[in-house]
């Protein structure tokens, strides 16, 4: 099973990801054939038989697999009609033509050829779409379903299995809930409901052909059928639970009913020595090329702020950081001036104190770009939870529990809640993100920062989650 960090990836997706490879390397293959046999200047398995041909399909199926996924084909949540679908695929292979153009400008050896190329992008488009269109009809489905239990109606099981439900491509199928003392059988929960007592958890999975037991009872002690549940472990059933699948399969650490032993306990949470240095150096060296790159942008946005509502550029506001310490976070100035006479609060949705060029470089996240030199300054890390106002962290702290956790790693300028959450502007949003936050911490690496460094690609690129 693929993991990124510490969550799952579903294998449908990876069946997806490699369909895709081999459909694109067919419609290539298949118009170079074709082509050959139009103009014959060379036998065909011997052009197809040279290392450069290799990098020729290797370059041309990354440059549209990075296209794809950009493009969110990836995220089955957001394909809901064949038209949708139809006018993302067109953009993905849109976008990778003009990419692949300019890779063929600088390095024409590993170009295809116009002819090939012609032939070949309706035809990749043809097969893609055929086979998206196929999965779409089938719910996004690929092989049979793994039929699960959830032992228990607390909360968590409850929050597991409307998740699932939302998300078909996990290929899990909930056959019901037990209840702790078998009151309320046949009782509806979410869909399905509750089908037996936790006391007959051995029979209920032998009937039920089940593959996977989640415990999620909200009191452990004398109701819990250890000998039936060992008896299922040592004849070839997961067992698991409720917060560790969750944690799995969402990327999030899920707070309700959570137990200080559970985090104690867990793996994760290891900071070695090794992994702090390369993290450090990854994160002076990405600071000092985005300075050099994303200068002309400083520029320009400096000159938008100035031109809209003058001086000050830049805004510094005082951000609680690693162990709790406070610095002065650097941001674009997106707000007028007289922005929080009455005092702070979080943005919302429409913020009226936003300026029109605020509102702008707030949906390319723009006004993050100054954070590059509180990453020299070693304030912050490129890849972390995102830093919050002292005032917000003493109220936070006594409502939310384990909100402190957050400041054990350095803040950081993007983070995995911010790729994978809104933003948070009430106790409840940021209790989901911290939730993302401590997942993060837990199962912190360099390859999860590298996901992270994707997707805020990508939301950068859309515009989603601005306020």
């Amino acid at each position: 099973m693929l993991k990124i960090g510490g969550q799952r990836v579903p294998t449908s997706l990876m069946l997806l990801v490699i369909t895709d490879c081999v459909l694109i390397a067919i419609g290539l293959m298949v118009a170079t054939v074709a082509r050959f046999s139009v103009e014959a200047y060379g036998p065909v398995t011997l052009y197809l038989a040279t290392w450069r041909s290799v990098f020729r399909f290797a370059l041309a199926i990354l440059v549209c697999e990075i296209s794809l996924y950009f493009n969110d084909l990836y995220d089955f949540r957001l394909i809901a009609t064949r038209s949708e679908l139809l006018v993302r695929l067109l953009q993905a292979f849109g976008v990778a033509c003009l990419a692949l153009a300019l890779c063929y400008y600088i390095a024409p050896e590993l170009g295809f050829g116009r002819g090939i190329a012609a032939l070949a992008a309706p035809l990749i488009v043809a097969l893609t779409l055929g086979w998206r269109l196929l999965l779409l009809q089938n719910g996004h489905s690929l092989g049979a379903c793994e039929r699960m239990l959830i032992m228990g109606t607390g909360p968590t099981g409850i929050s597991l299995a409307r998740d699932i439900l939302k998300r078909p491509e996990l290929k899990l199928k909930v056959v019901g809930f037990l209840d702790e003392k078998g009151e309320n059988i046949g009782k509806s929960l979410v869909n399905p409901g509750i089908i037996g007592a936790t006391a007959d958890v051995e029979t209920i999975v032998g009937q039920e052909s089940i593959d996977h037991v989640v415990i999620s009872l909200l009191e452990r002690r004398g109701r819990m059928p250890v000998r039936q549940l060992l008896h299922l472990k040592f004849a070839g059933v997961r067992v698991e639970d409720a917060h560790s699948f969750y944690e799995r399969m969402t990327g999030r650490i899920i707070l309700e009913h959570l137990s200080p032993s559970w985090l104690i306990l867990s793996d994760g949470f290891r900071k070695s020595t090794m992994l702090i240095w390369a993290k450090r150096a990854v994160d002076v060296v990405v600071s000092l090329i985005a300075l050099i790159l994303c200068s002309p942008l400083f520029v320009l946005t400096a000159v938008a702020v100035y031109w809209e509502s003058g001086p000050p550029i830049l805004f510094r506001q005082e951000r609680t950081g690693l162990r709790g310490r406070t610095f002065q976070m650097l941001k674009f100035r997106s707000m007028r001036n007289n922005a929080e006479e009455t005092g702070p609060r979080w943005a919302a949705e429409g913020d009226q104190r936003v300026t029109r060029v605020g509102r702008w470089i707030r949906r390319f996240r723009l006004d993050e770009l100054p954070q590059v030199i509180n990453v020299l300054r070693g304030e912050m890390s490129i890849v972390g939870p995102r830093p919050e106002r002292p005032e917000f962290v003493s109220m936070l702290e006594e409502q939310i529990p384990y909100y402190g956790l957050r400041h054990s790693v350095r803040p950081g300028i993007t983070g995995w809640a911010q790729v994978k959450y809104q933003y948070g502007a009430s106790i409840e949003e940021t209790k989901t993100k911290l939730e993302h936050d401590l997942f993060y911490i837990k199962h912190l690496s360099i390859m999860l920062d590298l996901a992270v460094f994707f997707e805020t690609a990508k939301v950068m690129l859309s515009g989603r989650g601005a306020k």
